[in-house]
């Protein structure tokens, strides 16, 4: 069995410092963790706000599907 010394039983680790690759893409992570939040809860009321509207006016909902949109004509189309 091999003698163990104080230094390797008792080694304490120095932290890593930080450096400015990191730092910047910690703060960006943020910057964007809370903004993608922000969004979340705008939309989530959004929808909410929505729904409700839709809810109270059935009559007013709009289902238009492509076949009743009006195609206009294209001046290409016209010429001929």
């Amino acid at each position: 069995m091999a003698k163990l010394a104080k230094t390797t039983v008792f080694t304490t680790t120095i932290p890593q410092k930080e450096t400015q690759l990191d730092k910047t893409a910690r703060i960006v992570r943020r910057i964007k963790d809370d903004e993608a939040e922000i969004r979340h809860v705008k939309t989530a009321r959004l929808r909410k706000a929505r729904y409700e509207r839709e809810n109270m006016n059935p009559a007013n909902a709009t289902s238009a599907t492509l076949d009743e949109v009006p195609v206009e004509e294209t001046s290409s189309q016209s010429a001929k």
